[in-house]
C-alpha cells in the first residue's frame, strides 16, 4: 500500500468488518475510532499494527517475510462491564434458503466476504448499561422483601471472583473436523457453531482479550480467585489445551499447526505474546465434554474400529458420511457413533490459515476430489486422555500448583476430577468443584453432551454437601453442565440412561433425587456452570418457601468466550445486616481494542449470530410429553409440566438493543437458624 492507494477512493484499508477510511483530511476507523484515537491507539499497539497490516498488506497477503517481531494485543484502555453499557446490533429477517439476495442462509455462513454487503457484524455500544435486577425468589415473600432490601447493609463481603467457560480453544487446521456438516445440513447442523464459525480462527485471542480485562478489574476490584468451568478445548487435542493455559501463562502462543500456513502474512495467524493472568490471583479448572470427547460428542476409544484416536494424528482430511442427523426412533438417545462406519461421503475440511478470512478448503463430497485431500500432520495435535488432560494442569506457572487437580482425594480412581477448596480461610464458603460430564465408558453411542454422575462422583458429592452443612460452610457447586433448564431429547439435559439401550452404565442419580438433595442441604447458595453457552438465572425455590425458605438455591450459567456474547461473569458475595446473602453477578465484555484479532471475533460472532440466530433468551417449558409423543420424566422437578415457562428465567433488556444476551442481577438468599446463628457468632453487626 503506498501514497497513491491514499489519494485515491475512501476506503484505504477494508477487511474483516473494520475499514480505514478517509473523512476529508481526517483519518478514522468506520466503529468511531477518530484520528486522534486511531494515532492513540496506534502508538499503545504498535506491534499489533506493524504485523497485521504493514506486513499482510492490503490483499492479506505478503511477498517476504522480514518482520518476524512478536505481536502482542493490548486492549482498549476503557475497561467496564455491561452495567455501564452493553453491544448492539440488528436482529434481520433471516433468509428461507441460500443465494436469496437479502441475507445470507445458514449454509452460507463461511461467505465472510458477503458479510459487509448485508451489514453483518456491525455494532455499536448502547448509550445505557444492563442494570442488576434485585431478585427475591427464595425469600419467604418476595415482594414484601423488596421493601426490607431497601434498607439493608453488607457487613461482611464473602467472595469476589470470576468465572470464564467455554473457551473452545480450536486448532482450526485439525484434519478431523465436521466443517463441513455445518453447510451440507443447515437443519441439522447448520445452527451447531461448534463445528463451524469464523470465530475459529481467533480463539487464543480473546482469552487473551478476557485475561487482560480481568487483570484491569483486578487492579480496580482485587479477585479472590477465578474459575473456568469448562470446554477450553473443542476436540480434545493437546496443543489446544496447551495454547489455553499458555495464554493464561503470558507465554508466546503460536496460533497455529501443521504446516503453520500463514504463520508470517495473516494476524490471526501470527505468533504472540500474551498478556498472562495477574500471578496474584489463583484460578480453578472444571472438567467440560469437549476437554475430553471428540468435538464434545463422543468417546475417543469408545470404538477402536472407527480410528478416532488415529485421525488426530493423520495428514488425510476426514471424509464421514452426514452423521449428525437425530433419529427419533430411538428417542430421547438421538444420535449414533455407529454413523461414523457408514461408508464416508464428504471430506470435512479445514480452514486455510494463509487466507485472511480463514477459507475452508478440502470439504466437499467424495467424488468431487481426484485424490484425497492431504494436510501437514502434527503430533501436537494428539487427542488427551482424561488423566492427561488433568495432569497438564501441573504444568503452568500460575497458582496454584494443579489448578485445583491437586486436591483431589488420592484415594479416588484415575481421571477423578472433582475436589473442593476454600478461598478464604477465615470466611466459610466453600467451591465444590463437579465433574457432571458423562464417562467415556458408559456405552451410550448418543451425544455425550449430557448431564451425569456415576455412583463415584454422586456419593462424593453427597459427602461434601454434608461436611460442608456439619461444618457451618456456605456452598457453591461450580460445574460444567447446568441442570433443569433443557428439554428432555436435547443434547444438553441431564442424561436419562435407563432408556438408552446401549448404556453399560447408569446414570447413579436422577435429576429429582439430584435436586431433592440439592434442597436439603440449605447451606448451597448456588450451582454454576456453562456449558450451554447461555447467560441465565435460575431459582430453585423450596418446596416450602415459608418456612423453609433456605431449601432453595440459585443457579448462573455463564456465556462462552467462543460464541456471542463473548462474556465473563464476576460474582461478589455478601452477608447482609439481616445475615441473608447477597450473590452479585454481573458480565462482562473482553475490551477488545479495535484492529487486533480479537475485535475481528467479536465481529465474526455477531455476524454469526445474525446468521443463525441461536435463541440466546431460550426458556423452555416443562412437559410431560415432548413432541407430543413421547412421555419423559421431568427437566425440571423443582415446577409443575405443565408446559408453562420458567417464570424465575428472565432477560435482560436495554432501551434501544434489539438484542441483549446479558443478564446481572443480585440474588438473594435466606440462611437456616443454625446458619445465622453461626454467622452472628463470626461476624456480628455493630447494633
Amino acid at each position: 500500500m503506498g501514497n497513491e492507494d491514499l489519494k485515491k477512493g475512501n476506503t484505504i484499508l477494508s477487511g474483516d468488518g473494520l475499514k480505514l477510511v478517509r473523512a476529508s483530511d481526517d483519518l478514522k476507523l468506520v466503529r468511531g475510532l477518530t484520528r486522534r484515537d486511531f494515532i492513540q491507539y496506534s502508538v499503545a499497539t504498535v506491534a499489533s499494527i506493524y504485523l497485521g497490516i504493514l506486513n499482510t498488506g492490503c490483499d492479506g497477503n505478503s511477498g517476504s517475510q522480514i518482520d518476524n517481531q512478536i505481536a502482542e494485543y493490548p486492549i482498549d484502555s476503557n475497561v467496564v462491564t455491561t452495567t455501564d453499557r452493553v453491544l448492539s446490533f440488528p436482529m434481520p429477517a433471516q433468509p428461507a434458503g441460500p443465494n436469496s439476495g437479502t441475507g445470507l442462509y445458514l449454509s452460507e455462513l463461511p461467505l465472510i466476504q458477503e458479510y459487509s454487503k448485508y451489514g453483518y457484524g456491525d455494532w455499536q455500544f448502547s448509550e445505557e448499561g444492563l442494570q442488576i435486577e434485585p431478585r427475591y425468589d427464595l425469600m419467604p415473600d418476595p415482594d414484601a422483601y423488596s421493601a426490607i432490601a431497601a434498607s439493608l447493609t453488607r457487613i461482611q463481603q464473602f467472595a469476589n471472583f470470576f468465572a470464564i467457560s467455554d473457551i473452545h480453544i480450536t486448532d482450526k487446521e485439525a484434519p478431523n473436523q465436521l466443517i463441513y456438516l455445518q453447510q451440507l445440513d443447515p437443519k441439522n447442523s447448520g445452527p451447531n457453531t461448534s463445528i463451524y464459525s469464523p470465530v475459529m480462527m481467533c480463539t487464543t485471542h480473546v482469552l487473551d482479550a478476557a485475561i487482560q480485562t480481568i487483570n484491569a478489574l483486578h487492579k480496580k476490584t482485587a479477585f479472590d480467585f477465578g474459575i473456568s468451568l469448562g470446554d477450553t478445548c473443542n476436540n480434545t487435542s493437546y496443543n489446544e489445551l496447551r495454547w489455553y493455559m499458555d495464554v493464561i501463562d503470558g507465554k508466546v502462543i503460536t496460533p497455529n499447526s501443521g504446516a503453520h500456513l500463514g504463520a508470517y502474512t495473516i494476524d490471526y495467524q501470527k505468533p504472540f505474546k500474551a498478556a498472562g493472568l495477574d500471578k496474584s490471583i489463583p484460578w480453578y479448572q472444571v472438567l467440560g465434554n469437549h476437554d475430553h470427547f471428540y468435538i464434545g460428542s463422543f468417546p475417543v476409544d469408545a470404538d477402536p474400529s472407527i480410528g478416532l484416536r488415529e485421525a488426530y494424528l493423520s495428514d488425510n482430511v476426514w471424509a464421514v458420511a452426514d452423521l449428525l442427523v437425530p433419529d427419533l426412533t430411538n428417542f430421547p438417545v438421538l444420535f449414533d457413533m455407529e454413523n461414523f462406519k457408514k461408508p464416508p461421503t464428504y471430506y470435512q475440511g479445514v480452514l486455510d490459515g494463509s487466507t485472511r478470512t480463514g477459507k475452508i478448503i478440502h470439504a466437499g463430497a467424495v467424488e468431487e476430489f481426484n485424490i484425497p485431500p492431504k494436510v501437514a500432520a502434527d503430533p501436537d495435535r494428539r487427542s488427551l486422555l482424561r488423566t492427561e488432560w488433568i495432569q497438564e494442569f501441573f504444568n503452568t506457572s500460575t497458582d496454584p500448583v494443579g489448578h485445583g487437580f491437586d486436591l483431589v482425594d488420592p484415594s479416588q480412581p484415575s481421571g477423578f476430577a472433582c475436589y473442593s477448596f476454600l478461598p478464604k480461610p477465615d470466611v466459610p464458603l466453600k467451591v465444590i468443584v463437579l465433574d457432571d460430564t458423562q464417562s467415556e465408558t458408559d456405552g451410550s453411542t448418543d451425544i455425550h453432551g449430557h448431564g451425569y454422575l456415576d455412583a463415584n462422583r454422586w456419593a462424593w458429592l453427597q459427602a461434601e454437601l454434608a461436611a460442608g452443612q456439619a461444618a457451618n460452610q456456605l456452598m457453591i457447586i461450580a460445574a460444567h453442565v447446568p441442570i433443569g433448564v433443557t428439554s428432555i431429547g436435547s443434547e444438553t439435559e441431564w442424561w436419562e440412561s435407563g432408556k438408552d439401550p446401549n448404556a453399560k452404565e447408569q446414570n447413579a442419580v436422577t435429576l429429582t433425587e439430584l435436586v431433592a438433595t440439592l434442597q436439603d442441604t440449605p447451606n448451597l447458595l448456588m450451582w454454576i456452570a456453562g456449558h450451554r453457552h447461555f447467560n441465565t438465572v435460575k431459582a430453585f425455590v423450596s418446596h416450602d418457601r415459608v418456612n423453609a425458605p433456605e431449601k432453595g438455591f440459585w443457579q448462573v450459567e455463564s456465556s462462552s468466550l467462543r460464541d456471542h456474547p463473548q462474556q465473563l461473569r464476576t460474582f461478589e458475595i455478601y452477608l447482609n445486616s439481616d445475615y441473608t446473602v447477597s450473590i452479585v453477578t454481573i458480565n462482562v465484555d473482553p475490551a477488545v481494542a479495535e484492529g487486533t484479532p480479537a475485535a475481528t471475533s467479536r465481529y465474526y460472532s455477531i455476524a454469526t449470530q445474525q446468521i443463525i440466530q441461536t435463541d440466546l433468551n431460550l426458556n423452555n417449558p416443562n412437559v410431560l410429553i415432548a413432541y407430543d409423543v413421547f412421555p419423559v420424566d421431568t427437566m425440571d422437578p423443582s415446577r409443575k409440566q405443565d408446559g408453562t415457562k420458567d417464570k424465575s428465567i428472565i432477560y435482560g433488556s436495554v432501551p434501544g438493543v434489539p438484542y441483549c444476551a446479558s443478564y446481572n442481577a443480585e440474588l438473594f438468599k435466606q440462611l437456616s437458624p443454625t446458619m445465622i446463628s453461626a454467622l452472628k457468632d463470626q461476624f456480628p453487626t455493630n447494633t
